[in-house]
């Protein structure tokens, strides 16, 4: 699955963890959620876009105690499977889970896969 994933840490700030292959995804990133900042929860899909938005599934908080946000955007041909945030965790959260364990005390996260 071709993906955007944006997230942040225990101490480090938002940043992009997987890029979908894209040199610069946040032109992407900004049309897929477009309209939506301030959204805790978003499932939305446009055209080849499928915007994902959900809180830490396992409330893994910032520093500040903020709950960590999840968000992701699915590129290509809609995912008929992905229709729902439930169906997004379900499905999308499963490839990602390894790696943010693995980053999020970290100063800085590892490189991951584009």
């Amino acid at each position: 699955m071709r993906m955007i994933w944006a997230t942040r840490g225990r101490t480090w700030g938002f940043r992009f963890l997987r890029r979908g292959g894209l040199d610069d995804p946040l032109p992407t990133y900004s049309a897929a959620f477009d309209g939506f900042d301030g959204v805790e929860q978003l499932w939305t899909r446009s055209g080849k876009l499928t915007a994902l938005r959900f809180g830490d599934p396992l409330g893994r908080k910032d520093r500040a105690g903020r709950l960590i946000p999840h968000d992701f955007v699915i590129l290509g041909d809609p995912s008929t499977e992905i229709n729902s945030v439930s169906s997004g965790i379900e499905l999308v959260w499963q490839l990602v889970a390894a790696d943010y364990a693995r980053d999020y005390d970290l100063p800085q996260p590892l490189e991951n896969e584009s």
